[in-house]
């Protein structure tokens, strides 16, 4: 009887390992299988791109509040409050970037339709 026990014990004890091995494994093909398709990205243009971002956020002056919309509301023992502040300047923070990130690099035009 306790070889028994400690025969099924074993084989459960195996049996655990083994189920994570495999999930680790499944883990790693999953991960693959998600970047397949993805574009190639090497490490020296991710830190041009990196550098750009960071040159063009760092030219924003974010303390300008021409560039936000102010909401006020009257609280309930009479004191005005920020009740909500919009961002809206956008596209003058993400057009730098772009400008600096296509300046740095040869753009290919590969949107063409292969359908036809």
């Amino acid at each position: 009887m306790d070889n028994n026990k400690e025969l099924l014990e074993a084989t459960v004890k195996g049996l655990q390992d083994k189920l994570e091995q495999l999930q680790t494994e499944l883990n790693v093909k999953t991960l693959e299988l998600n970047n397949v398709n993805k574009l190639k990205l090497n490490q020296s243009a991710l830190e041009i791109i990196y550098d750009c971002v960071t040159e063009g956020i760092e030219e924003f002056d974010f303390s300008d509040e021409e560039n936000y919309d102010f909401e006020y509301e009257l609280d309930y023992d009479g004191r005005i409050r920020t009740n909500n502040i919009e961002f809206n300047s956008c596209d003058y923070v993400r057009e730098p970037i772009i400008r600096l990130i296509e300046n740095k690099f040869n753009i290919i035009d590969d949107t063409e339709d292969e359908s036809v």
